[in-house]
């Protein structure tokens, strides 16, 4: 006698046991935001040493995970990068951001990224290059400092202080420019401004403008950084460069309404 389909539905479906103790070790890897010791990962995905070893070896081989050969720490591999691209490509932003982005790149001779608000800070997730090559090392998976980058400080203006106090409290030093109560002055007036800048700061000679792209219902979906040479970079907060940005970033929001 057939069961009736609503207890079918209400049934666990059998899984591999082997597959789901692997994606805990992923999970754990993801939740740490960091590279992770052999010891640190096998705790955090409640494995002995020996056994997380094991998959750690199959998850290598499949890209899923690297090892740095330098201190041994294991992070995310190639693969894991090229499924978080492909999520990336399915979403409307991203999708009506990237060939509008390289049209301003051509339009104002300066570089332009695409940065994804990430748990882990303001992550380049495309980076169209225009012009002179810059004296900086940026490129699609550079993460930006909070404080000293325009693209970092955007990041923060435009989220709750919930979601980035803590990173902000992990790379601040006794060195740093600004104690906390500065520096949230400081994103509540790009938060009003609704644009940010650096000069020559925090690479000399580059200097940068940086804008949120915001969905209907608030959130911050990117930040829009234009770089270029100090002297060749225009970033009057009412310059050509600054205009050229804004209406750009108008043009994504209104590609995202349509979709």
């Amino acid at each position: 006698m057939a069961r009736p389909p609503g207890e079918l539905a209400s049934k666990t479906q059998r899984g591999i046991q082997s597959v789901e103790v692997s994606g805990r070790v992923l999970q754990a890897l993801a939740d740490a935001r960091r590279p992770l010791a052999l010891a640190e990962l096998a705790s955090a995905a409640q494995l002995a040493p020996a056994q997380a070893h094991t998959y750690l070896v199959s998850l290598t081989r499949l890209g899923l995970i690297k090892r740095d050969h330098i201190d041994g720490g294991y992070e995310p591999g190639p693969l894991a990068l090229r499924l978080g691209m492909l999520h990336l490509e399915h979403d409307p932003a991203w999708r009506a951001a990237v060939p509008r982005v390289q049209a301003l790149a051509a339009q104002t001779g300066c570089n332009v990224a695409i940065s994804l608000p990430t748990p882990q800070g303001p992550t380049i997730v495309h980076y169209a290059a225009a012009g002179s090559p810059l004296h900086v090392n940026l490129h699609v998976g550079t993460v930006m400092a909070l404080a000293a980058t325009a693209t970092g400080r955007t990041y923060c203006a435009f989220q709750p202080e919930s979601q980035w106090l803590a990173l902000w409290q992990q790379q601040w030093t006794a060195a740093s420019p600004l104690p906390l109560s500065a520096f949230r002055k400081s994103v509540e007036i790009i938060a009003a401004r609704g644009l940010e800048r650096s000069i020559d700061s925090p690479s000399p000679a580059v200097s940068s403008l940086a804008a949120p792209l915001m969905d209907a219902s608030g959130s911050l979906r990117l930040v829009l950084t234009v770089i270029g040479s100090t002297g060749v970079i225009d970033v009057d907060w009412e310059g050509p460069v600054a205009r050229a940005l804004l209406a750009v970033r108008d043009e994504i929001v209104h590609a995202m309404d349509q979709t």
